[in-house]
């Protein structure tokens, strides 16, 4: 509650950024069930949340047009569309146990929605997508209002989305899930059936991943096929491996992180997408577990070797600094010759302003270098 009155007297725009995450921790959530607990790795996890934002929206419309149905209760509807959905195509894509089958069905189910979409303009909105207004029948006057009361609902909703996984992962089905996915053969001895383990949790799954697209739905007000695409999928598998699945926080994390990559990082600079793949290499290659499981080790570490730390950090300013003036430099036409990074003034335009970069990456090397060559002495 404390949180929830805090975040009130934010900024707008500071409350759409947390609701946004809170859906998005939800819809990682969904997954480290499935990949995390199930070891099921899924291409097209993304049309699940697409069918609950779809189903959402749609239902949001009837409202307008005199349905009656609790607009708060919207998100539980599209959370039972999408596991409705999930309930044939989840036959289909656990049918196998090899990892390798499962996401190739799931990424060409995927593929198959996403392209059905396309086709139903009626249904889906085509590339203008499908509006509504997430006030209708509601006073949610004035505007400044809604925002704090759709955060409260999205709390709400984590809630109930934690709940329900602790739920499920209580009863025997949710605590065979993790056995089917180091031995279903073993499992299978034991008179249990692999498969209806794996089908239900997928829908369990699915559930969730509907709820958080429906949360997004009410956000933003409207959605178009775009929501289906194998980008999205992609977000979720990338931002949850970087949160880490070993452990339900590290879907927490992977959610902030899908956010503050999608959303704030853009708002930043051009070359986002360059520094995500980096930080997807750099977290995989240092912490294989991910951010949660690994970071108070490399924490441990870094105190160790503090020097170290802080010559790998000055390297990573050198890169960015590179990377800004790079691209600042191929869209001069558009951005002008001059941007600030970090509070300096660069120019793009004056040659050596394009040896701070390799300068403080060279530095770096040296101090490596150097601590490297006195452990080797010692």
């Amino acid at each position: 509650m404390l949180a929830l009155a805090c975040a009130a007297l934010l900024h707008s725009q500071a409350l759409g950024l947390l609701i946004q995450m809170v859906a998005a921790v939800i819809l990682c959530l969904s997954f480290w069930l499935l990949m995390g607990q199930g070891g099921m790795v899924s291409f097209g996890h993304a049309v699940y949340s697409g069918a609950g934002a779809f189903a959402a929206i749609h239902l949001m419309r009837a409202i307008d047009q005199g349905l009656w149905w609790p607009m708060l209760a919207v998100p539980l509807a599209g959370a039972s569309a999408a596991a409705l959905l999930a309930w044939p195509l989840g036959w289909l894509a656990t049918r196998h146990h090899s990892t390798m089958v499962f996401a190739m069905i799931t990424l060409g189910l995927g593929e198959l929605v996403g392209a059905g979409a396309l086709m139903f303009p009626s249904v889906f909105g085509g590339d203008a997508g499908i509006s509504a207004d997430r006030g209708a029948g509601l006073d949610w006057e004035p505007n400044w209002a809604r925002l704090p009361l759709l955060y409260a609902l999205a709390l709400a909703y984590l809630a109930l989305a934690v709940l329900i996984l602790r739920g499920y992962l209580g009863t025997p089905t949710g605590r065979l899930l993790q056995a089917v996915r180091e031995n279903p053969q073993r499992v299978s001895f034991l008179g249990q059936d692999p498969r209806r383990t794996r089908h239900i949790s997928f829908m369990v799954a699915a559930f969730l991943a509907g709820l958080a697209g429906s949360l997004g739905a009410l956000f933003n007000e409207i959605v178009s096929p775009e929501v289906f695409s194998g980008q999205r999928s992609a977000a979720v598998l990338i931002f949850s491996l970087m949160g880490g699945l070993a452990l339900m926080s590290g879907a927490v994390v992977g959610g902030v992180l899908m956010v503050l990559g999608s959303v704030v990082l853009p708002s930043w600079t051009p070359a986002w997408l360059l520094y995500l793949g980096l930080a997807f290499i750099v977290i995989l290659w240092g912490l294989p577990g991910g951010l949660m499981p690994g970071l108070p080790r490399a924490l441990q570490a870094w105190r160790r070797a503090p020097e170290k730390a802080a010559a790998w950090f000055v390297f990573a300013l050198g890169l960015g600094a590179l990377v800004e003036m790079t691209y600042q430099w191929r869209l001069a036409s558009i951005m002008g010759a001059q941007l600030n990074y970090l509070g300096l003034r660069l120019d793009t335009a004056e040659p050596w302003h394009w040896l701070a970069g390799p300068a403080l990456m060279a530095g770096a090397v040296l101090i490596l270098y150097l601590r490297g060559s006195h452990r080797g002495h010692a």
